[in-house]
This record gives structure tokens, C-alpha cells and sequence, in this order.
């Protein structure tokens, strides 16, 4: 018997890594079943992903601690991670359509993760999650109420053992607070191409960004309002035949296609950070 973790990483590119790194997962009776690596030229970075099956007694805070002096040689960040469920908090505001998705790839196994709560600032999608067997939370908000509405999500998180927070279609800014307690746990979708390039060098403003695609975009929570890194970005094609209405309706698809995906890599551990962009090894 075996057990599966992942080990990522990131650090400085020199001669070495892959050496140091394969005989430290031999040493400890490791096969690799799935490796992806990414040498970032203009950084001088280098990223790795490597699923790894291990003896069924390997304690893995045991391997990251023997993993330290490799880790220090090289001035990797690195984290060894199980292949549990991620368990995922879901908010919502009154649109349906990034939920319903996320509720099916979840029933239907695709999602990679475990959605385990469903918040919301109005009751319109109570049925939707119920419907699902998910635990529905009303949490309204306005102007004056909303630092301890947010308290309360913050406490939802803990309750429920949220690793991470996805805002499908949450219509509430996240205070600079909140934001901050999130951090790199929490996915927002943006109903829009994404960033707004201003000023010169537009071409320089987006390999610095991380620009997959235009589109629907999919990205990390952060104080910056809808400036955080991208994880992924849907296309849709349009023409002189399409009017807001018909604009809407695939503007969801692409919404919903970009969100799942980019909840899908981060629970998988694809998604390394690299500044303000990030690498995805699919």
C-alpha cells in the first residue's frame, strides 16, 4: 500500500534542482507518477510540481523536516501536501449560474475538491444549495453592518474548516482586512477581461500580470480590488450579431468555465505564485 502527496516548489533556477530533488524522493522509497517543471527565463525562477506515491507510513511532516537542508541549499519554498479533498466555502450573491456549476462538477466528481457551505448576502440561491445537500448561510450586508458581516464570514470559514473561499459572483467588495486574513486561499471571478492595461508598454503590463487569455478571469483575492494574480482566463468570440442579452449568456459560460477551472488547478496544487502573476503546471 501507497500513499499519494505533492510536493511544489519554487526557487532561484541553477544546475542541480532536479538531482537534488529526485534523490531526496529515491532515499525515501518515493516514486514520481506525475512531474511538470517550469524554467521562467526573465525571473531566473524555476517551478516544479511532483505527484509522488510514497510508503504507506510516510509521515509527511517527517519528510518536510528532512527535506529542509535541500530546500536551504537552494533557497527553495516548497510544500510537501496530501491529496485530501480541499474543503471549499462558497459565496454568492443572486446570480446562479458559477454556483450550479460548481454544485455539478462537485456531485460529478470533476471538481477536485470538496464543496462543504454555501453564503450568501440574499436568500435567492437558499434552494440551489439546499437542493445539494449543502448547508446555506445568510449573511446580509450594508454599509453599516458590513465589518461584522465579515466577521462572521471569517468565523463560517473556521467552523467549517474552509481551506478555501471562492466568491462566485459575491457582488461585495472584501475590505483590505479580510482580504488580508484570505490570503491565498480565496478565488474571485470577474465578469470582464481583466487587467485594463493603461499607459505605456501595454505588452510589458501583461507577461508582468500573468495574462492567460481575454476573457472571463478567474484570480486570487487581494486589497488591490479585482488587480490580483490570474489563474485562468476564458475566451469567447464575438461578432456584430450579439447583443447584451446573447453577450450575457456567454459571458456566464466563460465565467463558469474560467472559475472551475481555476478552483480545480489551486486544489490540485498547480498553482504556484510567481510575484504577481502565477505559473499553472496542467
Amino acid at each position: 500500500m501507497t500513499r499519494s502527496f505533492v510536493l511544489t516548489l519554487s526557487c532561484p533556477n541553477r544546475t542541480g534542482i532536479v538531482h537534488a530533488v529526485s534523490s531526496f524522493l529515491v532515499e525515501h522509497g518515493c516514486d514520481i507518477g506525475e512531474y511538470q517543471q517550469f524554467d521562467d527565463p526573465v525571473q531566473g525562477r524555476y517551478f516544479l510540481r511532483a505527484q509522488v506515491d510514497a510508503p504507506e507510513e510516510t509521515d509527511l511532516g517527517l519528510m518536510e523536516r528532512r527535506f529542509e537542508p535541500v530546500a536551504a541549499d537552494f533557497g527553495m519554498a516548497f510544500t510537501f501536501s496530501d491529496r485530501s479533498a480541499v474543503r471549499v466555502l462558497v459565496m454568492v450573491s443572486r446570480a446562479g449560474h458559477c454556483l450550479n456549476d460548481l454544485i455539478f462538477r462537485w456531485r460529478t466528481g470533476s471538481l477536485g475538491a470538496d464543496l462543504v457551505a454555501v453564503v450568501s448576502n440574499h436568500e435567492d440561491l437558499r434552494p440551489m444549495a439546499e437542493n445539494a445537500g449543502l448547508p446555506f448561510v445568510h449573511v446580509p450586508v450594508t454599509a453599516g453592518t458590513k465589518p461584522e458581516a465579515e466577521a462572521r464570514l471569517l468565523e463560517l470559514v473556521e467552523e467549517f474548516g474552509a481551506e478555501l473561499v471562492v466568491l462566485a459572483r459575491y457582488m461585495q467588495v472584501l475590505s483590505d482586512q479580510a482580504c488580508k486574513a484570505l490570503e491565498g486561499r480565496a478565488i474571485n471571478i470577474h465578469h470582464s477581461f481583466l487587467p485594463g492595461f493603461k499607459g505605456a508598454k501595454p505588452y510589458h503590463q501583461a507577461y508582468e500580470r500573468g495574462v492567460k487569455l481575454v476573457g472571463a478571469t478567474a484570480h486570487y483575492v487581494t486589497s488591490d480590488l479585482d488587480e490580483g494574480p490570474i489563474i485562468e482566463q476564458e475566451v469567447i468570440r464575438i461578432d456584430h450579431t450579439y447583443d447584451p442579452a446573447a453577450l450575457q449568456r456567454v459571458g456566464r459560460d466563460a465565467e463558469a468555465l474560467a472559475l472551475s477551472r481555476a478552483v480545480r488547478w489551486h486544489c490540485e496544487r498547480r498553482v504556484l505564485s510567481n510575484g504577481t502573476g502565477t505559473v499553472v503546471l496542467v
